[in-house]
């Protein structure tokens, strides 16, 4: 695979530490109850045990996304903006858009 063509973007700014070893637990958790909806299901567990499951699930990746997403406000869309790119306040709101409508 070619990266040269890679349309990706990286922060300018990394990730602190601590607050990616937090998503990343955060993550970990969330597959491994995804994981335990597989295993339930494939012994046909009753489906509101498997809801609740998926529902801890959603919950768990939906904080990780409101956590990128304050991460992102403070950090990249603030560079951008004292930078002058005011068009970054655009793909906040499309990206507030998008996480409100879950």
């Amino acid at each position: 695979m070619n990266n040269n063509n890679c349309t990706c973007r990286h922060k300018d700014r990394p990730r602190d530490d601590e607050f990616k070893a937090s998503l990343q637990k955060r993550l970990n958790r969330a597959i491994g109850q995804l994981g335990g909806v597989k295993a339930m299901l494939d012994d046909n567990r009753y489906c509101g045990d498997v809801l609740l499951q998926l529902a801890a699930a959603e919950k768990a990746v939906h904080r990780v996304s409101e956590l990128v997403l304050e991460n992102h406000l403070h950090t990249c869309v603030v560079d951008k903006v004292r930078q002058g790119d005011d068009a970054v306040v655009d793909e906040a709101m499309d990206l507030i858009r998008k996480f409100g409508s879950r």
